[in-house]
């Protein structure tokens, strides 16, 4: 059955300098041009979505600024549902500080606002309302509370749904979150970051250095299996490998998706379209594999163009670049 896409995350306002280097620590790099975009990952992730053609709704926060009216309005213009986004008085809505560099690459620090105020008990009651079912799925972002990812993969598996966690940052996640979401998508970093929290949990830490490409897979399929600490994910973990594309790992397979060169000019919205690309995929019915691949795809074209949300795909082009 064809389903919605339920995204419980963050929305900033992108504040953005392009210059010719990213600098180095204590260093001032001059001679770039300022920008202001929409963003934050979880409203990335809703627009990037609503473009693929599904169905979606956005469940987060603003504050009761210029910046929380706009970043509403620019939800709706794209057709996604921000009924159960909560309205925060006297708060900031976020703020993302995000420097690109000639090739693309980037540093993003962001000031969360009313998005670190969007409480756990809040999620149920939004979830409710919105009437989660089967086919629907709820993709969850780390730009929050914990708590209230957690309590966001929890109802949503609760009422029916299959539970995306793109756990980004990877920062505070446990066993508690991991073992509410189907699937979860973390880079090599993040995933870097998961297993050493593990091991430092377990009394059995590892360095918190790169993960060699065959390890990936025995790190990916250990958070699979329960632990001491509680369960383990659900269905897969899908580790994201930038312009090499994907590795689906389940807890009795192995799937290396690889990803077509493209000629990038702007990273910084490419892990948002493929969570997006994953979750509209999924909704709409399709295998583990087919949706990695397609949102594979949907991730490499968003780096085509300059902006977080502008380089996302329309279904129609992820259909061309798909059969090219």
């Amino acid at each position: 059955m064809s389903g919605r896409v339920v995204v419980v995350g963050s929305v900033n306002i992108d504040l953005v300098i392009r210059g010719p280097r990213l600098p180095g620590r204590g260093e001032t790099v001059s001679g770039g041009t300022f920008e202001r975009h929409h963003g934050g990952k979880g409203g990335n992730q809703a627009v990037a979505a609503a473009r693929l053609g599904r169905p979606v709704l956005f469940v987060g926060a603003v504050g009761d600024d210029r910046f929380g009216e706009d970043a509403q309005g620019a939800l709706q213009a794209e057709g996604v549902d921000v009924s159960a986004i909560s309205l925060l008085e006297k708060e900031a809505t976020g703020v993302a500080l995000i420097l690109v560099d000639e090739v693309g690459d980037n540093l993003i620090s962001v000031a969360p606002g009313a998005n670190a105020l969007l409480m756990p008990e809040a999620i149920g009651p939004a979830l409710q309302r919105i009437g989660i079912h089967a086919g629907d799925v709820v993709l969850v972002s780390h730009e929050l509370q914990t708590a209230t990812a957690r309590e966001a993969l929890r109802v949503g598996r609760a009422m029916g749904a299959r539970t995306v966690f793109n756990p980004a940052p990877a920062d505070g996640v446990d066993r508690s979150v991991l073992g509410a979401a189907d699937i979860i998508t973390p880079n090599r970093g993040e995933l870097v970051a998961l297993v050493a929290a593990e091991g430092r949990r377990s009394g059995r830490a590892r360095a918190d250095g790169p993960i060699p490409g065959a390890d990936i897979v025995e790190a990916a399929r250990g958070l699979l299996e329960a632990s001491d600490d509680g369960p383990g994910v659900g269905q897969a973990v899908v580790v994201t490998l930038g312009a090499a594309g994907a590795l689906v790992v389940t807890a009795d397979s192995t799937i290396d998706v690889a990803a077509r060169k493209v000629d990038a000019v702007d990273t910084t919205g490419a892990g948002d379209a493929f969570n997006a690309g994953l979750a509209a995929a999924i909704a709409e019915g399709r295998s583990l594999e087919e949706a990695v691949r397609r949102a594979v795809m949907a991730g490499a074209l968003a780096t085509t163009r300059v902006g977080a949300r502008e380089g996302d795909p329309t279904a129609v082009e992820l259909e061309a670049a798909l059969a090219g």
